[in-house]
């Protein structure tokens, strides 16, 4: 309000003290005379007060008009003047306008014209770090791959944007399968800017693919480093690479280097049972009994699964049934209610030909989500019980289309895989491998389903011929005698668990 005020008082003082002087000027006497050759101009005081105001403005125009000229003239020789700065002013415009509309193009899957708007962009802002890559990311949407990879290229001759070539590219040989070049573009890549995330997992990746465990580590290393993994998962991870590098080792027959490294998987992540069995067996290679059966027991409490048991079999190989089953009381302690505890003791139990401890080891399973396992467990201890081949046919005959229970399966892709891999055989995922139940559209037949009625029509007929004694064999089905084989293969390694239990209790002692 202040400022206005004072404003105004000034613009009045301007106006009243342009009237006094005009009324002055017409007050004063004479005038000005100006002579020039042959002509003679006399001009009043106001007059001539006004004819110095047009002289100081025509000077004032000449001039402009003379640093215009001049102005021109440097342009035509290609210096740097105004007017350059205006038409680059305006190139300037008019090609981030082009760009702006590309991206919003590209954001709409619109391809060509993102493509076409690249080109104008290109041709006003010559800046190809910003339309080359849009242009490369155009053609990768309208399917033009030579294209692309001719955008991706051109970034590779600049600094500042060869890794975002190198990426492109990258990117472009995973899609052919080219997982070579993709490997020595990722390490290329990874080098340029080792923080990157998604380089980094398409290296591992890589790497983990091409068995390349000790690359692999430097990689899930710089993870670390970076703060892209979390330290618990790092672990996990690393003793899963320190175990397949074992693996590697192992099968190049070095002993040594792979009982080394399988006890540093073991020491990294105890509960990774692929490196619990390694370490264990190595320590048994090596005559370390009593450390092979710390190091089982200690993944069993963390994790009970069959080949830990498998493994604490092979620590006492000769021992009896029933020294076996004394020597498993101590694996199972830890978890005695756990699935993998009751269906270990249920068949050692049948080895020992305890069949009611083998029923009341197997508690309600067989009723409570059974598998396949569990059902043939139920045949066993039904035919060592002296029961009717009708029964044990019909426990078989369940089994063969019960889910086939907790498998190695792939979290990524639900793959199932025989044995623990540290990449998926599918999807070449690093470290999805789980020991959980399968999905039941992998784990169940339709040709189990149509075999079932076969199995007890089987059953109707051969009950009337004979009565078998109760230890004969009685399974005359290929599945079933594959059940059994399993079964029986499955003993055999809880009984050299068991034989192991004994030395231990000998040394704590």
């Amino acid at each position: 309000m202040l400022w206005s005020l004072v404003k105004i008082v000034v613009f009045v003082a301007l106006v009243a003290a342009a009237t006094l002087g005009a009324s002055y000027l017409l007050d004063m006497q004479g005038g000005v005379r100006i002579a020039m050759g042959g002509i003679e101009v006399n001009l009043t005081p106001l007059k001539a007060v006004i004819a110095a105001i047009v002289l100081i403005f025509a000077v004032w125009l000449f001039l402009k008009l003379f640093a215009l000229v001049i102005a021109l003239l440097r342009f035509i020789n290609g210096d740097e003047t105004a007017l350059s700065r205006y038409f680059d002013r305006n190139r300037e415009r008019k090609g981030f306008d082009a760009l702006s509309e590309g991206m919003m193009a590209l954001a709409s899957g619109e391809g060509r014209r993102a493509m076409s708007k690249a080109a104008k962009a290109e041709k006003y802002l010559h800046r190809p770090e910003l339309t080359t890559l849009l242009t490369a990311q155009a053609a990768e949407m309208v399917g033009d791959k030579r294209k692309a990879e001719q955008a991706y290229k051109k970034l590779l001759s600049d600094d500042s944007t060869r890794f975002v070539g190198v990426r492109g590219i990258m990117k472009q040989k995973l899609a052919e399968g080219d997982t070579d070049t993709a490997l020595a573009l990722a390490e290329k890549a990874f080098a340029i800017k080792p923080g990157h995330e998604e380089v980094q997992d398409t290296l591992l990746k890589l790497q983990a693919q091409r068995s390349d465990w000790k690359g692999a580590r430097a990689t899930l290393k710089a993870k670390l480093r970076h703060g892209n993994l979390p330290r618990d998962v790092h672990r996990r991870r690393d003793a899963v690479l320190a175990l397949s590098e074992a693996k590697g080792v192992f099968a190049e027959g070095a002993s040594i280097e792979s009982r080394e490294a399988a006890i540093e998987a073991n020491k990294l992540s105890p509960d990774l049972i692929p490196a619990a069995v390694m370490a264990a067996r190595s320590y048994i290679e090596n005559g370390h009994k009593r450390h092979a059966a710390r190091v089982l027991k200690k993944a069993w409490e963390a994790s009970p699964h069959p080949d830990l048991a498998g493994a604490f079999a092979e620590i006492e190989p000769e021992e009896s049934p029933k020294d076996r089953l004394k020597r498993f009381q101590k694996l199972v302690a830890p978890a005695p209610t756990h699935r993998e505890s009751r269906l270990l003791m249920a068949e050692l139990n049948i080895a020992a030909e305890d069949f009611p401890e083998a029923r009341r080891s197997l508690g309600n399973l067989a009723t409570e989500n059974p598998d396949a396992r569990v059902l043939t467990i139920m045949a066993a201890i039904e035919r060592g019980e002296g029961a009717s081949d009708a029964i044990v046919k019909g426990w078989l005959a369940r089994a063969v289309t019960a889910p086939r229970g907790p498998q190695w399966t792939c979290e990524n892709c639900h793959q199932i895989h025989a044995s623990w891999t540290p990449v998926c055989d599918n999807c070449g995922a690093f470290d999805t491998l789980a020991w959980k139940p399968a999905p039941a559209a992998d784990s169940q037949s339709a040709m189990g389903t149509a075999m079932l009625p076969l199995i007890v029509g089987q059953i109707e007929d051969a009950t009337p011929a004979s009565t078998p004694a109760p230890h004969d064999p009685v399974v005359e089905d290929p599945v079933i005698e594959a059940e059994e084989a399993e079964i029986i293969a499955e003993r055999a390694e809880d009984d050299a668990v068991e034989a192991e239990e004994k030395p231990k209790e000998g040394v704590k002692e």
